[in-house]
C-alpha cells in the first residue's frame, strides 16, 4: 500500500505485529457499509463518475457475498479488514476499485468501522437484557408472597419477599439499559470524511453519509474524529457494570444452592458433576459468570490504560482497542443468557427460605416500630427493649414471636397482645407497604410498573 516510499518489505515480526486482521474482521460487515455509503456519497458530489460509483457499490455486493460465503481470509500481507476488502473489490472489478479510497482515511474508516459495530452491539445487549428482566418479573410474580429472610452483612436481618428480591435484580438491568442507550445516543456521531487528521480537500457531503450509516450527524472536528475512542470506553463502562450485577446475583446463586443454605435447586442444564465426587451438584453456571466479570473489567481496564497518554491524533496503539471491546461483549452476551436461563429454570425451595426467616429474630424491628407507634416509646429505648426481647428468646431458644406476653411485659410492661400482630414474619413483609417496600402488594405494583415500561 504504501511501496512508494519503502524500498523493502517488512520484517516476518513487523507484519505479524501490524496485522489486526485476525481480530477486526469482525468489522466486515460494517466496513462494507461504510465504503457503500461513501461512494455513493462520492458519486451523488461528482467526485467519481456515476458509472464508476455504480461499479464499487456492485463490486461491494460481491465481496459481501464472498464474506458470507467463504469468511475472511487472514492474510497477514492484508494487515486488516479495510486492505483486505479493497483486495477483494479490485479482483471484482478492477483498477476503479482504487477510487473508493478517495477523501478518505483508514484512520476515519476504522473509527466510523468501529462506531457501527459498537452501536450494533449496543443494540443485541439490549435485546438480551430485556429477556433477562422478562425472566426476574415473571419469577418476581410467581414468588410476590414467597417469605425469605433479608440480608445485611450476611445477616438474617427482615424479612422480605422473594419476589421483592429478584425485583431488585430487575432495577439494576434498568440501570444498565439507560447506561447502554446513554452511550448509544452520546456515540451517534459520524467520523467518516474527518480523512487521516485534517479532514479534505474534495468537495465531499458528510452528512450524506452520516444520514446514510444512520448517525445523527458528522462528528465536529477532524482530529476528535480519528482519535476519539470514549464510545469503546463507555460501552465498557455500562458493560462491567453490568456484569457486575449479574456476578451478584450468580453469587447468591451460588451461595442459595449449597447445603447450608438450601434455597434454591438449578437445574441440570444449569449444573455440572464432579469427576470423583458421584454425589456433587456445581453451579458451575454461576461461578463462570461470576468470573467472566472480572475479565469484562479487565478488559475495560485494559482499553483506557491503552489510550490515557496518547497525543492526538491517531497511533497504532489504537489498533488494540477493538480485542477487549470483542472479549467483553462476548462474554457478556454469555453471561446474559446464561443468568436468564438459569432464573427461567430454577427450582425455588420457599420452605427453606420461610423456615429460615422464621429462625433468625427477623421481625425484631417489627417489636421496635410497634413500641415506638403504639406504645409512644422514643425508638433507641424501644430499640433496647427490643434487644433484651432477643436476648430472652435466645435464651429459651425460640422464635420472637413464640415468647409469652407475661414474659415480653417482664421486659416491658407497656407490651400487650396487640404486638402479636406484628411479630411474624407474613405480618412483618405485609406491613411494610411504603413504596418500593417488601409488602406483596408493593412488590406486584412494582411488578405492574415494569411491565408497563417495559410495553409488556
Amino acid at each position: 500500500m504504501w511501496g512508494g516510499r519503502f524500498a523493502e518489505g517488512p520484517a516476518a515480526v513487523m507484519r505479524e505485529i501490524n496485522a489486526s486482521i485476525p481480530f477486526d474482521k469482525r468489522l466486515w460487515r460494517q466496513d462494507l457499509a461504510g465504503s457503500k455509503a461513501h461512494v455513493a456519497m462520492l458519486g451523488a458530489q461528482g467526485i467519481v463518475s456515476a458509472e464508476d460509483a455504480a461499479a464499487i457499490a456492485a463490486g461491494l455486493d460481491t465481496v459481501a457475498a464472498g464474506y458470507e460465503a467463504h469468511g475472511v481470509a487472514e492474510d497477514l500481507i492484508l494487515e486488516d479488514i479495510h486492505m483486505q476488502s479493497e483486495a477483494r473489490l479490485a479482483e471484482a472489478i478492477g483498477p476503479v476499485a482504487g477510487r473508493l479510497h478517495t477523501a478518505r482515511s483508514r484512520n476515519d474508516q476504522v473509527a466510523t468501522d468501529f462506531k457501527l459495530w459498537v452501536r450494533d452491539a449496543i443494540d443485541s445487549v439490549e435485546v438480551g437484557l430485556v429477556h433477562f428482566q422478562q425472566a426476574l418479573l415473571a419469577r418476581a410474580e410467581e414468588h410476590a408472597d414467597s417469605v425469605m429472610p433479608g440480608f445485611t452483612h450476611l445477616q438474617s436481618a427482615q424479612p422480605v419477599t422473594l419476589g421483592h428480591h429478584l425485583m431488585a435484580y430487575h432495577e439494576m438491568i434498568a440501570r444498565d439499559r439507560s447506561r447502554f442507550a446513554d452511550a448509544r445516543a452520546r456515540m451517534n456521531l459520524c467520523p467518516l470524511g474527518s480523512a487521516a487528521l485534517a479532514g479534505t480537500g474534495f468537495p465531499i457531503d458528510r452528512a450524506m453519509t452520516a444520514a446514510a450509516l444512520g448517525f445523527d450527524g458528522p462528528t465536529r472536528n477532524s482530529l476528535d474524529g480519528v482519535s476519539d475512542r470514549d464510545f469503546a470506553i463507555e460501552y465498557l463502562t455500562a458493560a462491567a457494570q453490568c456484569a457486575l450485577h449479574l456476578s451478584r446475583l450468580a453469587e447468591e446463586f451460588i451461595l442459595w444452592a449449597s447445603q447450608p443454605f438450601g434455597f434454591i435447586s438449578l437445574s441440570d442444564q444449569w449444573s455440572t458433576g464432579s469427576s470423583i465426587m458421584p454425589q456433587k451438584r456445581n453451579p458451575d453456571a454461576a461461578e463462570l459468570v461470576r468470573g467472566h466479570s472480572g475479565r469484562i473489567i479487565g478488559c475495560l481496564t485494559a482499553l483506557m490504560i491503552t489510550m490515557k497518554g496518547l497525543p492526538l491524533a491517531y497511533s497504532k496503539d489504537m489498533q488494540d482497542d477493538k480485542p477487549p471491546v470483542f472479549e467483553a461483549h462476548d462474554l457478556l452476551a454469555l453471561s446474559i443468557a446464561a443468568m436468564t436461563g438459569m432464573v427461567e429454570s430454577a427450582t425455588f425451595r420457599t420452605d427453606r427460605m420461610r423456615g429460615l426467616a422464621e429462625s433468625g429474630f427477623a421481625t425484631a424491628t417489627d417489636l421496635a416500630d410497634w413500641l415506638v407507634r403504639e406504645a409512644g416509646v422514643p425508638f433507641r429505648e424501644a430499640h433496647h427493649i427490643t434487644g433484651r426481647a432477643v436476648k430472652r428468646a435466645e435464651e429459651l431458644g425460640i422464635a420472637l414471636d413464640k415468647l409469652s406476653l407475661s414474659a415480653l411485659q417482664a421486659i416491658d410492661a407497656r407490651i400487650d397482645e396487640r404486638v402479636y400482630g406484628v411479630l411474624s414474619v407474613d405480618a412483618s413483609v405485609a406491613s411494610r407497604t411504603s413504596f418500593g417496600g417488601t409488602a406483596p402488594v408493593q412488590v406486584r405494583a412494582a411488578i405492574a410498573a415494569a411491565r408497563k415500561e417495559n410495553g409488556s
